[in-house]
Formats: structure tokens, C-alpha cells, sequence
């Protein structure tokens, strides 16, 4: 199902998180309207996507984070496969510095992230397992981050995610989606218009060489 070109591009378009049209997907895929809807059904019987409707129009997104774990992995095995001939534009380089992957952070930044609250003892990853420790969770909390330990939630609170351009995982679960939404919050990242790309502001650059320990020549880094 995910082997066709075109669908394997409506689910790549996906993977930033948000709900898209038929027709923003058509141009996606690059195939015609009446095409992609035959994907769309087929996607949608195989629940790999969902369709939400509001007012007259239809949105699609990806039907659950596994879906996007499955696909940031067949990404990274793609990546791993022989390399493209083409060159590589501004779009992959701002792609590779910060992005979204689903609803969490992917990229160098989120490897930065990582080793971070790795090297502090915040959280513990083995065996793409991810565990907070207690000095995580007021770290977190101080951060403006609310994480609740409960496990009614069937999503796993901390979980790692190979990152497809970095080659080693980055954080994702609840506490990836909820350190973006503060990112965005803050407004230390913005998402850029028509990618996934994230761009990393002014104000974010201080904060997280002041919260993250980020060095100052890191942000001038390829």
C-alpha cells in the first residue's frame, strides 16, 4: 500500500502533522483530483490515514502516531539506500536542521534536544525505549511542560524515533509532541509555510542556549 509513489507521497505530505485537502495532496502526489481520490479511499480502507469533515470540506491526516513511527522508519531505511542523484537544495538543508515529524521534532535540533536531557540525566533511553526520570519531570515542569504520569493514555509518554537525515533517534511520544507545542508556544520555532521545516528564531536561539545549552555557533552549523 505505502510502495506507490503516490500514496507514499500523500503519507510523506502527512508526516507535518497537519489535516490536508484532497487537492493539496493531488498536488503532493502530482497526480490528477480523480486519482488521488482512488488513493485516498484505498489509504483510508487500509487505516492508514482518517478524514475529517468541516463545513463543506474534507480533511485528511494520518490515522494515528504509529502510522507516522512506520513511516519516519521506512524513511530512515530509504535514506540508508543508495544516494540520490540530485543535488541538494536550501529545502533539505532547513529539512535537516529542524522539521517536524508528525507531532514532535525531528532533525538536528531534536538530536541536540536529546543529548541533552540524555547527558542530564532527564531522560534514560535503551533499546529505543525512552524512561523520564524524576528529575526529568521537574525539569519538564519547570519548563512549562505538563506531563502526566497516568497511563490511561494508550500513547506512551516517552518514546524514540530514528530520525531518517541523523541516523539516531530522537525524542517522540507524548512528551515530543508537548516539548513542540512549547517550542511553538514560545515561539522559539515557527513552522515555514508549504514544508515540514521549522525555523529556529531569534528568540529561540537564546533560549535554548540558555535553557538547552545549545552553543552559540551551533545554529551557524550545516
Amino acid at each position: 500500500m505505502i510502495g506507490d509513489v503516490a500514496r507514499a507521497n500523500i503519507l510523506s505530505a502527512l508526516m507535518g502533522g497537519h489535516a490536508l485537502t484532497a487537492g493539496e495532496l493531488a498536488r503532493c502526489a502530482g497526480v490528477t483530483a480523480q486519482t488521488t481520490s482512488g488513493h485516498l479511499a484505498k489509504l483510508a480502507e487500509a487505516k492508514l490515514i482518517a478524514m475529517e469533515r468541516q463545513g463543506r470540506h474534507r480533511y485528511y491526516r494520518l490515522a494515528s502516531p504509529e502510522v507516522a513511527h512506520a513511516m519516519q522508519s521506512l524513511m530512515a531505511v530509504a535514506a540508508a539506500g543508495p544516494r540520490r542523484h540530485r543535488p541538494i537544495g536550501p529545502r533539505d538543508e532547513a529539512l535537516r536542521t529542524a522539521r517536524t515529524c508528525y507531532d514532535h521534532i525531528a532533525g538536528r535540533l531534536a538530536l541536540a534536544l536529546t543529548d541533552f536531557l540524555c547527558d542530564r540525566a532527564f531522560i534514560v533511553v535503551s533499546d529505543g525505549a525512552a524512561t523520564i526520570t524524576d528529575e526529568g519531570l521537574q525539569f519538564f515542569a519547570e519548563f512549562g511542560v505538563g506531563l502526566s504520569t497516568s497511563k490511561s493514555s494508550a500513547r506512551p509518554l516517552c518514546r524514540t524515533c530514528l530520525d531518517w537525515s541523523e541516523r539516531r533517534p530522537h525524542l517522540a511520544g507524548r512528551l515530543g509532541a508537548a516539548l513542540l507545542d512549547r517550542l511553538l508556544e514560545l515561539r522559539w520555532v515557527v513552522r515555514l509555510p508549504d514544508t515540514r521545516a521549522l525555523e529556529i528564531t531569534s528568540t529561540g536561539r537564546r533560549g535554548l542556549t540558555s535553557v538547552f545549552q545549545l552553543p552559540h555557533d551551533w545554529f551557524d552549523r550545516s
